[in-house]
């Protein structure tokens, strides 16, 4: 009797608070809708530099992405998975968008490879021309990669960014394929979102989608801290937070209200819980597409390199200077800056760019991954068979050698009896 009045006091209070929240959210995500959409035009109106931007339009998409489904979920509980499920999917793809980002301000995988090389080599105390490859597998040998990218990433040159790769890509794939087993496990009934309980899926999914999440950051920001001295210019800490903190609040704020429903501080209504998390979404929301007008400016893509073309723009300051010479009058300095202005750009053609381009890029660090995860399974399955042919090949030849032995006994036994 007890749990049903309690249970009508919570329904009570939920109906009681959803109209205003509703009202509440929507207005914070149409200021998320109208800041990040605004952005997001500006940069394909000025696409003068396709390889990064193409990975800010995708990080800056999250915003739009997250608000419409997190109002939508809230204004129609049924839809809540389903909104859940292409916000998760997003949210992995967005992590590798933003790593692809930092990859291309340091000018493209080449560069950056590059400059992992001379760190290590720097690290090393390794002349330019005398890196033998026997150097090589030595260091190697006497620690491990992974043991190294825990202690001194610094040394593992070309190899971090296969690990941050990986790291980044993993998750995407992971996040993607949890998403819709979770959907296929609320079908048969079985999921029980936000029930830590063995007989659902939710606990065993959370706990794998929480180390695929903490292995790629720890990926992302061990790669950062390597290259962030070079991505002095763009500001990299700004961003590296306002982004990180959408990845890391959102998820982990599922999760606590998730713990505070399993102990009961907040009630076991289904729908107060995803209202609360839409609800935080949408306010989330409007505060990151603020952050990120700041944070990712269009203003470093509307001026070109003096070697393209455009309209020319000339910027003179003047500065006075007073000397303590004696002399009354003030020298003066004059900075003269030009600048080449960028034309616009159509946007079509922009999110032609965006979308080819970047699907390719995609495709292909998916691949990469997966054959990379299959190659020591592979090699694994064929150690085992070698072992196994090994084996019979041994017991075969001591067979063999058993026969060869037993056959002279019989013969002199034979031949003492014919005497």
């Amino acid at each position: 009797m007890a749990v049903n009045e309690d249970s009508s006091s919570y329904g009570s209070l939920y109906h009681d608070l959803y109209q205003p929240a509703l009202v509440i959210a929507g207005c914070f995500v149409l200021v998320a809708l109208v800041l990040s959409i605004f952005l997001i035009l500006q940069h394909l109106k000025s696409y003068t530099n396709p390889p990064e931007q193409k990975w800010v339009v995708a990080v800056l998409f999250m915003v739009p992405v997250y608000a419409s489904e997190s109002i939508l979920s809230l204004t129609f509980p049924k839809l809540s998975l389903a909104c859940d499920i292409l916000r998760n999917c997003y949210e992995a793809f967005a992590l590798y968008s933003f790593g692809r980002y930092l990859i291309a301000c340091l000018g493209g995988e080449q560069c950056v490879i590059e400059l992992l090389e001379d760190e290590s080599r720097k690290m090393l105390n390794k002349p330019l021309l005398e890196e033998g490859e026997g150097k090589k597998k030595h260091s190697e040998e006497e620690h491990g990669t992974l043991w190294n990218f825990f202690f001194r990433p610094c040394i593992l040159g070309k190899d971090l960014l296969t690990i941050e790769k990986f790291g980044l890509v993993q998750y995407m794939i992971l996040k993607t394929f949890c998403a819709f087993l979770a959907f296929l496990l609320e079908i048969f009934g079985v999921y029980g979102d936000g029930e830590f309980k063995w007989h659902y899926g939710y606990p065993y999914i959370a706990l794998v989608l929480n180390f695929s999440q903490m292995w790629a950051l720890y990926c992302l920001v061990q790669f950062y801290n390597m290259t962030h001295e070079r991505l002095q210019a763009i500001r990299p800490l700004a961003k590296f937070i306002s982004f990180k903190a959408i990845v890391f609040a959102t998820w982990w704020q599922g999760v606590g209200i998730a713990l505070l429903r399993a102990f009961r501080v907040l009630p076991k209504e289904g729908k107060l819980q995803t209202g609360l998390q839409d609800f935080l979404i949408c306010i989330e929301m409007a505060i990151a597409a603020v952050a990120h007008v700041y944070v990712f400016s269009t203003e470093p893509y509307h001026y070109l390199p003096a070697f393209e073309y455009g309209k020319v723009t000339t910027e003179r300051t003047k500065t006075e200077l007073k000397l303590d010479d004696g002399e009354t009058t003030p020298a003066v300095v004059e900075r003269k800056e030009t600048q080449i202005e960028a034309p616009g750009t159509s946007v079509t053609e922009s999110v032609q760019d965006i979308v080819l381009e970047g699907g390719q890029r995609v495709v292909k660090d998916v691949v990469l991954t997966i054959n990379q995860a299959i190659g020591p399974v592979e090699k694994g399955m064929i150690k085992i068979q070698e072992t196994f042919h090994h084996k019979s090949d041994t017991e075969g030849h001591e067979d063999d050698e058993s026969e060869l032995k037993v056959e002279p006994a019989g013969q002199d036994q034979k031949s003492e009896a014919d005497v």
